[in-house]
């Protein structure tokens, strides 16, 4: 999976989850409330995975882009 998709996917799990926090809130669900923490939570990771996906791709460019640069 891409990072852009991790971030989309994240996204979505944020937006879901915190739905279901709002629902659980005026319900008095503890359960929903808590299920739309867990989500959040996930989405939060998975945003981060993307943005680390995003990091090391561009160390590895900077690299590339050294190697090829003392190649000269």
């Amino acid at each position: 999976m891409s990072s852009t998709d991790d971030k989309a996917r994240g996204t979505g799990n944020n937006v879901a989850g915190n739905a279901k926090q709002v629902v659980g809130n005026v319900t008095g669900d503890k359960d929903m409330k808590a299920e739309g923490e867990a989500q959040e939570t996930k989405g939060e990771a998975q945003k981060a995975l993307g943005n680390a996906k995003d990091a090391v791709g561009n160390v590895a460019k900077k690299v590339g882009n050294a190697i090829k640069g003392s190649g000269s």
